[in-house]
């Protein structure tokens, strides 16, 4: 995290740490889930669609929270919301570790991921919104960064805890995270652009801030970014739930799948650095075009590998160039709208992403279940990531160096 350093002001580098810890907690529990899915798998004798319908719950929760938190958040204030946010999927993720059926860690999962989703947006807004214009882009992408942290932590634990302990250690530790928001609540506070929108009691009822996201000079942008949201979120979900899983149907066990996700985990860290560098240097738009191709292309190559050394190399660079492209897509996502509506519009393009992270699973473990290969499954990753790619480079707007509009 050496690249913190870069932020000046002490207030701003102390927000950044603050609200990334957040951000690795929600990581680690999204994490988690892929991990255990591959322990059920083989404790309850889990199907392909099973799998598939567990790790969509999450999603699904996501998708209304996402949309949910963001109004909040416009009303209520950014620092609130996401510590009921925190608050609520540490619990739910605590509660996970006493299921015993199929059906009860689904409902479980379901309210973990109200909390998961809810907490993304709003943690970017409120960095995006609090950082000077010439730190914004990076400050936002080393906020994702933290995202990596959290799905080492997730594979660590995994690596080392969930074959000794169980799968229901894994989701005791999820629940800690509740106690870090007591923490939140004396280290952070609301942006200034937030407060003085709040000061000036501008209110704007639901139904104006969807018709102001859809007015004339915000609709081409609108449709761009659920589109991005959208493709990035399915490809993302449906290819890393699944990548232990996917190990161990090229014939690994469960311990060295793990191994080799953690080993492939730990690249999405210079993926976020250099996309940090990239992202002040050549803007936005740049970021996200070349690094969405560059994941197309590993993913078709992952899809093809069949030897261990390739397979570790395509994961690396798939999740070198994915996590790369998520930090340019929270940095810009913001950037897009006015303050009043600015987590409104984030948190509704996160809940049509959150969509495609239902979808993905799903069709993931359909997909599985009917014998279609691993190679076909990630080509149709490949063609959607594109599909995102140029809906950046033909609609997207440059926000580099631009102020945010209040």
């Amino acid at each position: 995290m050496g690249n913190v350093q870069l932020l000046k002001n002490p207030k701003h580098r102390k927000l950044l740490v603050s609200a990334g810890f957040s951000w690795l907690f929600d990581a680690m529990d999204v994490g988690i889930i892929s991990f255990i899915v591959a322990a059920l798998t083989a404790e309850w004798k889990l199907s392909p669609q099973q799998v598939g319908v567990l790790t969509s719950m999450n999603s699904i929760g996501m998708v209304i929270g996402a949309a949910a938190a963001g109004f909040l958040a416009d009303r209520y204030g950014r620092k609130t919301i996401l510590l009921w946010t925190l608050l609520l999927f540490s619990a739910a993720s605590g509660l996970s570790a006493l299921a015993g059926s199929f059906a009860v860690l689904c409902v479980l999962r379901f309210i973990t991921g109200i909390g998961l989703g809810g907490e993304l947006p709003v943690a970017s807004t409120l960095v995006s919104e609090t950082m000077p214009v010439k730190d914004r882009g990076r400050a936002v992408v080393l906020l994702e960064s933290f995202w990596a942290g959290g799905w080492i932590v997730a594979a660590l634990i995994a690596y080392f805890v969930i074959p000794k302990y169980g799968w229901q250690m894994a989701f005791v530790i999820g629940a800690l995270p509740a106690f870090y928001a007591l923490y939140l609540r004396r280290a952070i506070e609301d942006s200034p652009r937030y407060k003085e929108q709040r000061n000036k009691r501008i209110k704007i009822s639901l139904r104006e801030k969807i018709a102001s996201i859809w007015a004339p000079q915000y609709r081409r942008t609108t449709v761009m970014l659920w589109i991005l949201w959208f493709t990035v979120v399915f490809s993302y979900y449906g290819m890393f739930l699944w990548l232990p899983t996917i190990m161990g149907l090229k014939g690994f066990s469960m311990i060295k799948s793990f191994e080799y996700v953690l080993i492939m985990t730990i690249a999405q860290l210079p993926g976020y650095f250099t996309a940090a560098y990239f992202i002040e240097k050549f803007g936005r738009k740049f970021v996200l075009v070349i690094y969405l191709i560059l994941t197309a292309v590993s993913a078709a190559w992952f899809g093809s590998a069949e030897s261990a050394g390739m397979l570790i190399a395509a994961g690396i660079c798939l999740s070198f160039f994915n996590l790369g492209a998520w930090g340019g897509l929270y940095a810009y996502s913001p950037e897009l709208y006015p303050t009043s509506v600015r987590s409104s519009g984030v948190g509704l393009a996160t809940s049509i992403g959150r969509i495609g992270g239902v979808i993905a699973p799903l069709l993931v473990g359909t997909l599985v279940g009917n014998n279609v290969s691993i190679s076909m499954i990630f080509g149709m990753f490949f063609a959607v990531i594109l599909i995102g790619a140029f809906a950046v480079l033909f609609l997207g707007i440059e926000t580099k160096g631009k102020e945010l509009t209040d």
